[in-house]
């Protein structure tokens, strides 16, 4: 199967839902108590993609999963952190589609100037733990009974990963992803699949 790594575009939406839907309903990989809609997944994903890429792996004509980042808090001091997640069809996991969604994205991410992304997994994750230990991230902390779902308590293990490797003194705000293209081929960076 040839696997195309792109920015997301409204079209996806459905089969974004599709992937994410049943992790809301039957999971706490997901905090979140009901699926969005529709119509507010298309909000949600615009509104991050005014900020952030949004990317999905596309398997000759399949949506196989997604990646994205967002703020990893509000305060002006963590603009330069990210809050990182990927999402994989259920069907179609184990065949490297979040290992190359991941990679993919924070090249993006460094390419705009962040300098540190952060992952939440809840607990027990294996295959998640793995996933992101496999791109560079370390386990920095375990929040306890962190949040309530499906009827039960679960922790949530927090994972950081640098970014770029040079924390300048004075650095400049990230770039947003229409001014990417002013310094960088952000499409050669999207045709590149290599990992």
């Amino acid at each position: 199967m040839e696997q195309l790594i792109r920015f997301a575009t409204p079209g996806d939406a459905e089969d974004i839902l599709a992937i994410y839907a049943p992790l809301v309903a039957e999971s706490a990989i997901t905090f979140e108590f009901e699926p969005p809609t529709l119509r507010k997944l298309k909000a949600r994903m615009a509104e991050i993609q005014s900020r952030y890429p949004w990317i999905v792996s596309d398997l000759d004509g399949r949506i196989a999963g997604f990646a994205y980042a967002g703020p990893h808090r509000a305060r002006p001091a963590y603009q330069w952190s990210v809050e990182v997640s990927v999402y994989v069809n259920a069907d179609l996991r184990r065949l490297g589609v979040a290992r190359t969604l991941y990679l993919k994205l924070l090249e993006l991410l460094q390419v705009q100037g962040y300098q540190s992304a952060y992952a939440g997994i809840t607990l027990p994750n294996d295959a998640s733990e793995a996933l992101h230990r496999s791109v560079g991230f370390e386990p920095v902390g375990v929040y306890k009974a962190a949040g309530f779902k499906l009827g039960k308590w679960h922790d949530a293990v927090w994972y950081q990963r640098p970014i770029n490797d040079h924390l300048p003194d004075d650095p400049p705000p990230p770039l947003l992803p229409h001014d990417v293209t002013v310094i960088a081929d952000w499409s050669r960076l999207m045709s590149d699949q290599r990992p």
